[in-house]
C-alpha cells in the first residue's frame, strides 16, 4: 500500500489548519479511507504521549483519533517544545535529542529532514491517503533555504499543496493572493488549490471574492467554510486558543481558578471542567488577581522554574496563599505540582542555568529536575476515594518528601503518585488528563459542592468530530480535494 497525499498549509499561524485536517480525517474515514495525520515539524507544548513510549502534538494526537488509528511517533517526527533562557526542546521521533535556540535550529533544520521523510514513508506503508498539516505560514521565505514544515517538505515528498486562509482576521483576499505572488514558482507549482476558513455570516456575500482570488491566484476554490462553533468541545493545540472564546465565565456553583503561566502544557488537562455546566473555569491572565474560588489548579509547565518565578512577579503566590488560609483547595497537575513544594533543584541546567529555588512551600516535597523523561500511559485510582483515573505521565523529575507518604493515586502496576497535604486542602500529581475521565471528574466537582453532569468527555468529542466532518463534506468539494492528491 503506498498512500495518495495531499497538504495543507495556512497563509498564517492560526488559520485553522489543524482543526481542518482533524475534520477532513474524520470524512475520509467515514466514506472507507485509511487516513493518517502527518504533519512534519510542530512547535507546541501541549503534546500526547503515544503508546511506543514517545510525544508527539496534541493537534496530532487529535487528528490520529479523528481517523480512527492509534498514535504514532512519526505523525509528528519533529516537535519543538519551547522552553525559557534555551530556546525549545528538540524532539525527534517521540524523543528529546537536543535544546537549541531559534538560530541554532534553524542550522539544525536540514538535518532533521531524512528522519522527516523516514517517518512520512512509514506512513504511506500503512494507509490510503496522508493527510498533511504546514506549520505557520507558507510564505516565510526568509527561512525557505532549509525549511521542513512547508513548501521545503512538499517539494522534497512531491506533495501537493491546498492554502488556507482565515477571513475572520480580515484581509484574506490580499494574504492568498500575496501568497501567490511571494512563493517561488516552483513551490506555487505544487499548489493545487484553496480554502478560506472561519466565514461568519451570509456566505454569498463572499462569492464573488472567491472568484477573484482564482483569478489572481489561478488555484482552484476548493471551499468556504463557515465558523464551526464545536472547535472550543476540542482539545486545543496552541495556547494562543486559551482566549476569550474558552474563558467564557458561567453561573456554576464550582468556581476553578487556573492561572495562565507563560510556558503552560498539556492545557488540554482543562477542557473536560470547562465543558461541565455546574463549574465556572476562570484561566486568569497576567495583569489579573485569583478570584474567590472553590479550586485552584497550577497547570503543566515546559518550563517550572521560570514559570514559577512568573507566577511570583504576577502576586499569585500571594493569592493562593491566602486561599488555602480561606480553606480553599488546590491541585498541582505536573509543573504545578512541583511549584506546590519546599524546593525545585535543576542541578544539571535542564531548564537553564543550573539553580535551587524555593518553591510555594504548600506541601512537604522536594522536587529534583533529572535528565530522564516519564512518557508513559497510566491508570489507577485515587486512594482517598477508589475513584478510577488514566491518564499519561510526560515529564522530568523525581518528587519525594513526607507529603509523598500520602499519595494521591496508586496505579494499577502498584506505584504511588503525587502527593497530600496533613490537612488534605493541597495535592499534587504527574498525571495529565486526570479530568477527562468522567468518574474521577464527577468526584471532583461533589466535593467542591457541585452537581456533576451526566456527560461523557469522550463521546463529547466524537460526537464533535463528527460533526465536523459533516460540517466539511458540506462546504469543502473534498471529491475535487481527493483527485488533486498524489
Amino acid at each position: 500500500m503506498t498512500a495518495r497525499t495531499i497538504m495543507l498549509q495556512g497563509t498564517a499561524s492560526n488559520v485553522g489548519k489543524s482543526l481542518l485536517v482533524a475534520g477532513l480525517a474524520r470524512a475520509l474515514t467515514l466514506r472507507g479511507l485509511a487516513v493518517r495525520p502527518f504533519k512534519p515539524q510542530n512547535m507546541s507544548n501541549n503534546a500526547a504521549v503515544t503508546p511506543d513510549g514517545g510525544e508527539i502534538g496534541r493537534a496530532q494526537a487529535l487528528q490520529a483519533r479523528a481517523a480512527r488509528v492509534p498514535l504514532s511517533v512519526h505523525m509528528n517526527p519533529v516537535l519543538l517544545k519551547p522552553q525559557s533562557e534555551i530556546g525549545a526542546q528538540v524532539i525527534v521521533q517521540g524523543k528529546v535529542v537536543a535544546n537549541a535556540n531559534a538560530r541554532a535550529f534553524q542550522a539544525l533544520k536540514q538535518s532533521l529532514l531524512p528522519a522527516v521523510l523516514e517517518s512520512f514513508g512509514t506512513l504511506k506503508r500503512e494507509a490510503d491517503i496522508i493527510l498533511v498539516e504546514g506549520a505557520g505560514s507558507a510564505t516565510e521565505i526568509n527561512l525557505r533555504k532549509h525549511d521542513i514544515a512547508n513548501m521545503g517538505f512538499a517539494r522534497a515528498a512531491d506533495v501537493p499543496v491546498v492554502v488556507v486562509g482565515d477571513i475572520d482576521r480580515g484581509g484574506v483576499i490580499a494574504s492568498l493572493a500575496g501568497t501567490k505572488a511571494v512563493l517561488d514558482p516552483d513551490d506555487a507549482a505544487l499548489v493545487a488549490g484553496f480554502i478560506v476558513n472561519r466565514m461568519r455570516g451570509d456566505l454569498t456575500l463572499f462569492a464573488d471574492a472567491m472568484a477573484e482570488i482564482e483569478r489572481r491566484t489561478g488555484w482552484p476554490a476548493l471551499g468556504l467554510v463557515p465558523f464551526f462553533e464545536g472547535a472550543r468541545r476540542l482539545p486545543a493545540e496552541d495556547a494562543y486558543d486559551l482566549g476569550e472564546a474558552r474563558n467564557v465565565r458561567g453561573n456554576g456553583r464550582v468556581r476553578i481558578a487556573v492561572p495562565l503561566l507563560p510556558r503552560i502544557a498539556n492545557f488540554d488537562d482543562l477542557d473536560p471542567l470547562a465543558a461541565e455546566p455546574d463549574v465556572d473555569l476562570v484561566l486568569v491572565k497576567p495583569g489579573e488577581p485569583l478570584p474567590v474560588c472553590d479550586l485552584v489548579v497550577l497547570p503543566g509547565s515546559k518550563a517550572t522554574i521560570a514559570d514559577l518565578a512568573a507566577l511570583r512577579a504576577e502576586g499569585w503566590d500571594i493569592d493562593i496563599a491566602a486561599h488555602v488560609r480561606r480553606g480553599g483547595q488546590v491541585l498541582g497537575l505536573c509543573g504545578g505540582y512541583q511549584m506546590l513544594g519546599r524546593t525545585i533543584a535543576d542541578p544539571r541546567g535542564i531548564e537553564g542555568a543550573p539553580s535551587t529555588v524555593p518553591g510555594l512551600g504548600l506541601l512537604e516535597v522536594d522536587t529534583q529536575i533529572s535528565g530522564d523523561k516519564s512518557l508513559t500511559e497510566v491508570s489507577g485510582t485515587t486512594l482517598a476515594d477508589g475513584v478510577a483515573i488514566r491518564g499519561y505521565e510526560m515529564h522530568m523529575g523525581v518528587t519525594t518528601g513526607p507529603d509523598a507518604a500520602r499519595p494521591l493515586i496508586r496505579f494499577d502496576d502498584g506505584r504511588a503518585d503525587g502527593a497530600v497535604s496533613a490537612g488534605g486542602r493541597v495535592a499534587g500529581t504527574y498525571v495529565h488528563g486526570l479530568f477527562a475521565e468522567d468518574a474521577q471528574r464527577s468526584a471532583w466537582i461533589a466535593r467542591l459542592g457541585g452537581a456533576p453532569s451526566a456527560l461523557s468527555h469522550d463521546a463529547e468529542v466524537e460526537r464533535t468530530l463528527d460533526a465536523l466532518a459533516s460540517h466539511l463534506e458540506a462546504h469543502v468539494d473534498i471529491d475535487r480535494l481527493l483527485k488533486a492528491t498524489r
